[in-house]
């Protein structure tokens, strides 16, 4: 787990109900994770999972009408999230963690013209003047495939794919200690995908910046991250090195994943699916919240959840049928 590293974000027991009209939803539940400082790890699981909830808590931006902070720390740069005032929490936003959000319908005003929008996290990180700020909102809008005369123009005039990069571009202006990337390529194209990918890999080498990659595409995780999480029901259910991880899975629901995944060399006429449904957060099983998918399912799967076990310095499964006793 890199020990000899600093660690830049830590995560402790960390629970999130949210509260609404139909009940309470367990959407976090005792979630722990380390991201050092240099380090990129992926994050993947079904939708659902509990995975964008992770990145909104650790910027603290979840709902306040209805989300719950049941138990638990996030803890960045040796500083406890929960307690610092609303100031500071705006100068770590944008300077020492961004974030690409997974819509850039929701990132972006549509009041204020594209190049503004990059200028003010410029402005007020970095404190650039007004036509420096403009200038280099330029040059990001370059880097990441969008002409520099679209500098005054306004998000709806933009495609999806291109309003996100957008938002990628304002991640990027600051060089965060922590970049999170939540589904970041979804609506681009393959060519702007590899060269966002690439951006992104220039970044961390430069500036050794941490990353969080959230994605459903196992392929960018193994091209883009050292570590990989594997998230089920709110809880990291699988962790250790993506070589590790990718060739010798542990847990049943990280199986089912790589499993599902097409292959040129695989003979297959038919993927082979997870049995049965996402666990319903409203009503998560008792035990392990895998337990009813699983075929690999003990007496004690049903009785309560399995601790995190070590099965090597890089690999930890949190499964009653590996160890977990």
């Amino acid at each position: 787990m890199e020990q000899s590293k600093e660690v830049l974000l830590e995560i402790k027991d960390y629970t999130v109900e949210f509260h609404t009209e139909t009940g309470v939803k367990q959407a976090i539940n005792h979630l722990n994770l380390t991201i050092h400082k240099g380090e990129s790890l992926g994050l993947v699981g079904e939708a659902g999972a509990g995975k964008t909830t992770t990145a909104l808590s650790i910027l603290r931006l979840l709902p306040k009408h209805s989300a719950k902070i049941k138990g638990g720390t996030i803890t960045f740069g040796g500083q406890n999230m929960a307690k610092l005032s609303q100031r500071e929490l705006r100068d770590i936003r944008g300077s020492k963690i961004s974030m690409i959000f997974q819509n850039p319908l929701t990132s972006l005003n549509p009041v204020f013209t594209v190049g503004e929008q990059v200028a003010m996290v410029l402005r007020r990180h970095r404190g650039m003047s007004n036509s420096q700020a403009l200038k280099e909102a330029g040059n990001l809008m370059e880097v990441v495939g969008i002409a520099r005369e679209r500098i005054k123009d306004y998000p709806h005039q933009f495609s999806g794919g291109m309003r996100q990069r957008i938002g990628i571009a304002a991640a990027l202006a600051c060089n965060p200690e922590l970049l999170i990337a939540d589904e970041p390529t979804t609506a681009l194209d393959v060519t702007i995908q590899a060269q966002i990918m690439e951006l992104m890999k220039k970044l961390q080498q430069q500036y050794d910046t941490s990353l969080l990659m959230i994605t459903h595409n196992l392929g960018i995780i193994s091209e883009l991250c050292k570590n990989v999480a594997v998230m089920y029901a709110g809880a990291i259910i699988e962790y250790g090195s993506v070589r590790e991880v990718f060739s010798n899975p542990a847990h049943p629901y990280t199986q089912g994943l790589l499993g599902a995944i097409p292959s040129l060399d695989d003979d297959k006429e038919r993927l082979v699916a997870i049995p049965g449904e996402v666990a319903n957060p409203y009503h998560l099983p008792k035990g392990c919240s895998f337990n009813p998918r699983c075929e690999h399912c003990l007496e004690a799967c049903m009785e309560g959840p399995p601790p995190m076990v070590k099965l090597n310095d890089n690999h930890y499964v949190a499964c009653w049928a590996r160890g977990g006793r």
